[in-house]
């Protein structure tokens, strides 16, 4: 699996819901220079643990948003499947009053460019295309700079959901970094002292221990 962190977020247009409207022509490039972007992959629509953290993310988004951050989830479904799960009460398995953009990958080339794409398609020797598996995204997290550089990237197998806290701690960590200059070790909260980058700032970090 290729590491993006270090590298430009891979660019797309594709169409995406948000609320009720379906929007032709979206891109993560509308936030350069102006938003961090948590870009999230889950495999399905209409299914059980996606759920889950497509509410999680909406009922955090708030403290996305106090720390300039925007939310976009995307998966391989289309724009009208997003639609209709959006439609569809809490109750009944859906996501209605999840109010961040939802991109339609229907085509699968986002999914792949991220490499968290399920799957493994081959041409057998009579030249028939085929799939072993399903062609849906794993549940791949991607943290993109205002720069739109990639800084921190996890993916997880289908039936493992993610921790929106240590997301937040994660940007936590970045916007601590950029600020301060400070590197931020194991298990770092926001508030916790962090360490300079050199070899004193860690010496002094750990009470003068060398090592």
């Amino acid at each position: 699996m290729p590491v993006l962190v270090g590298k430009k977020a891979p660019v797309f247009r594709a169409k995406a819901v948000q609320r009720e409207a379906i929007i032709e022509d979206f891109s993560l490039e509308q936030f350069l220079g102006k938003k961090y972007v948590v870009f999230f992959f889950y495999p399905k629509d209409f299914t059980f643990v996606c759920p889950t953290e497509l509410h999680r993310f909406q009922e955090e988004l708030a403290e996305f948003e106090k720390r300039d951050v925007a939310v976009v989830g995307c998966s391989t479904d289309s724009e009208f499947s997003h639609w209709a799960w959006l439609n569809t009460p809490r109750e009944k398995g859906g996501i209605e009053g999840v109010s961040y953009p939802l991109v339609a990958d229907i085509n699968k080339t986002i999914s792949e460019d991220y490499d968290v794409l399920a799957g493994e398609p081959t041409i057998d020797e009579d030249g028939n295309y085929t799939v072993e598996g399903e062609l849906v995204a794993y549940r791949g997290l991607f943290l993109i700079d205002k720069q739109g550089i990639v800084r921190h990237q996890v993916v997880n197998d289908m039936p493992l959901g993610r921790s929106i806290r240590e997301c937040l701690r994660v940007v936590d960590a970045l916007q601590h970094f950029e600020e301060f200059g400070e590197v931020c070790p194991m298990d770092w909260q926001k508030g916790d002292r962090a360490m300079k980058a050199d070899h004193k700032g860690v010496s002094d970090y750990l009470g003068g221990q060398e090592g």
